[in-house]
C-alpha cells in the first residue's frame, strides 16, 4: 500500500494570489516547488501527494493542474472555485473534468460563521457531489457545530476535515473542540487530515502538548477516517517534513500496521480516488 501525503502545497512568489504569504512568515516565503519536496518524499518512502490549494483563484488551481500534468508524485489536485458565483455549478463540473479530485473554499478565512449554511451554496455542492468531487473542510473550532448542520443537508458529499479543525493547542485549550469532534464524528461520516497540528501549537513546542488532541482524533475517526498529511511547506514554520512524519508514526504505535498503513495512505487513497 503507498504511503500517501494527503495535504501539501506548492507556490511560487511571483504569483500574486496569495494575499496571507508576507515576508514576514521568513521560513516559507520563497518559492516550494517539486524539487524541494521530491528528496523530503524520498526519505520517509512517501510514494504519491494530494496538492492542495493555497489561493482563492482558479488561476491558482489552473497552476496546480500544470505543475502536477508534469510531475507523478502529484497524485490529485484539490483546487478552488467561487461555491457562491451564480455559474458556480458549471465551473464544479469544469474543474472536475480537468482531473480535480476535491475543492476547497478557505472558510477560515471567511467572518460569517455560518457561511456554510448559506442557500447560495446548494448549486456547488449538489454539483460537487453530481462530478464525484471532495469537500475539504478548511475550518476552525468555532466551525464544528455547523458542519453537523452542513452535512446533514449534503449527506452524499465527502468531507474531510483540514488540520483536525485547528485546534488552539498553544493554549490548552482542549474544550469544546473535543467534544464538538467527538460529536461530528460520531453523528457524520467525515474523515478527518492528521495534519497541520504543529503550526497550531505555538513556539517551543513538544510532543506531549500535541498528544493529548491527537488521542482525541484517533479515538473519535479510528484509524478507517484519518488520514495523514504534512501540511508542508506550512509545516516549515514549526517543523520538518521528517520530523512530523517520524513522531506520527510514534504516536500511530498501538495501531495494528495494515491500520497504521490506512492511515499513512490507504485512506487517502480511497477517499479521493487516486
Amino acid at each position: 500500500m503507498d504511503k500517501i501525503d494527503a495535504h501539501q502545497h506548492f507556490w511560487s512568489i511571483s504569483r500574486t494570489d496569495y494575499g496571507w504569504l508576507l515576508p514576514e512568515l521568513g521560513a516559507i516565503y520563497r518559492d516550494f516547488l517539486p524539487s524541494d519536496l521530491a528528496p523530503l518524499l524520498t526519505e520517509t518512502g512517501v510514494a504519491r501527494t494530494i496538492l492542495v490549494q493555497a489561493a482563492p483563484s482558479e488561476a491558482e488551481t489552473a497552476y496546480l493542474l500544470d505543475v502536477a500534468k508534469h510531475n507523478s508524485l502529484v497524485a490529485g489536485v484539490v483546487g478552488w472555485v467561487n461555491l457562491e458565483a451564480s455559474n458556480a455549478a458549471e465551473r464544479v463540473a469544469y474543474m472536475a473534468a480537468q482531473k480535480v479530485v476535491g475543492l476547497r473554499p478557505m472558510v477560515q478565512d471567511i467572518a460569517d460563521t455560518d457561511w456554510l449554511l448559506r442557500p447560495a451554496l446548494q448549486p456547488a455542492i449538489d454539483a460537487m457531489v453530481a462530478n464525484g468531487l471532495c469537500f475539504d473542510a478548511l475550518i476552525q473550532p468555532r466551525h464544528l457545530p455547523r458542519m453537523q448542520q452542513f452535512m446533514a443537508q449534503y449527506p452524499e458529499l465527502k468531507v474531510v476535515i483540514d488540520h483536525g479543525a485547528k485546534p488552539d493547542i498553544a493554549h490548552g485549550a482542549l474544550q469544546p473542540w473535543a467534544d464538538d469532534i467527538f460529536s461530528l464524528a460520531s453523528k457524520t461520516n467525515v474523515c478527518c487530515k492528521l495534519s497541520g497540528l504543529v503550526t497550531e501549537a505555538g513556539p517551543d513546542w513538544q510532543a506531549n502538548d500535541l498528544r493529548p488532541y491527537v488521542a482525541v482524533l484517533i479515538d473519535a475517526f479510528g484509524p478507517d477516517r484519518l488520514m495523514w498529511g504534512s501540511d508542508w511547506p506550512v509545516l516549515n514554520l514549526a517543523s520538518d517534513y521528517s520530523s512530523w512524519h517520524s513522531l506520527t508514526l510514534d504516536m500511530l504505535g498501538d495501531f495494528l500496521p495494515e491500520q497504521r498503513a490506512n492511515i499513512m495512505g490507504g485512506n487517502a487513497a480511497r477517499f479521493y480516488g487516486i
